[in-house]
């Protein structure tokens, strides 16, 4: 697994899930956001990583459903964590200081950049939510802003916004903010065709208009200043030109014609 040194120190704990379901779902956000480190406190399912829901749910993210770790209590699961942040929608009395989720996850950046030890993400079960005893084991508490009207959230989608708030303030560290993946921009590294190319095509385009009766050279009107302006703002690209060519090309003369001959 190639995960990046901070990434693999950012933990996502579950404390007593009802749901093997969620916690299949959990292994999913997690894992589609560059994490792998889901830690399960007193599931009420103890098979839950064999459970047919949760492996249904977590379909591309067995490897991270597997390898799993079980707790007995949630200070168990926190063995070894520096700061830990209560997923919760309002304040307590006497938990930790409240930060927007958002907020938290910058800190979050700057804290594994700074101290030893992992982070953790605690997040309670599906019916209560973390109790008292469960938040003041964390040092932070984070919620997700949510509308009052319908504030609660799905164990699972709860994981899923937290891991990729996480996921953008680690490439917003790295400078790579609002930024893609190579493969996710897989046609936008293809070199700009030549000027020349470009011009070849024009004439091939004018000659194609001609041909199907679109374009009178004797009184051409718009057609070919508004032609170069629509692709003049494509950028277009050698491959683009190719294929606008031989759409030319068979506009001019039909492959029925063609056949037997080298010449367009």
């Amino acid at each position: 697994m190639n995960t990046p040194e901070l990434a693999r120190r950012v933990r996502f704990v579950l404390c007593e899930p009802s749901h093997p379901g969620n916690i299949g779902s959990a292994a999913r956000a997690v894992k589609t956001m560059g994490f792998r480190d889901l830690r399960v406190v007193a599931p009420r399912e103890a098979d839950y990583r064999t459970h047919e829901e949760a492996v249904a749910y977590a379909t591309s993210s067995i490897d991270v459903l597997e390898a799993s770790r079980s707790h007995a209590t949630l200070a168990e699961a926190l063995e070894g964590v520096t700061f830990a942040w209560a997923l919760t929608g309002y304040d307590r009395e006497f938990g930790p200081p409240m930060s927007p989720l958002r907020e938290a996850t910058v800190k979050t950046d700057a804290w594994l950049k700074n101290y030893d030890g992992d982070v953790a993400f605690v997040f309670g079960t599906e019916r209560s939510g973390l109790t008292n005893e469960e938040v003041m084991l964390c040092q932070g508490s984070a919620a997700i802003a949510a509308d009052p009207e319908s504030p609660s959230l799905n164990l699972a989608q709860a994981v899923q916004l937290t891991a990729y708030e996480m996921h953008m303030a680690l490439l917003a560290g790295e400078g790579h903010e609002g930024g893609l993946y190579d493969w996710q921009s897989r046609f936008g590294h293809e070199a700009p065709a030549t000027n020349e190319a470009v011009e070849g095509f024009f004439a091939h385009w004018e000659k194609a208009m001609i041909a199907c009766g679109v374009h009178d050279p004797e009184h051409p009107k718009f057609l070919m200043p508004i032609t170069r302006r629509l692709f003049g703002r494509s950028g277009l690209t050698q491959t683009e030109i190719d294929l606008l060519r031989g759409i030319c090309a068979a506009i001019i003369r039909p492959k029925k014609d063609r056949a037997g001959s080298k010449k367009p």
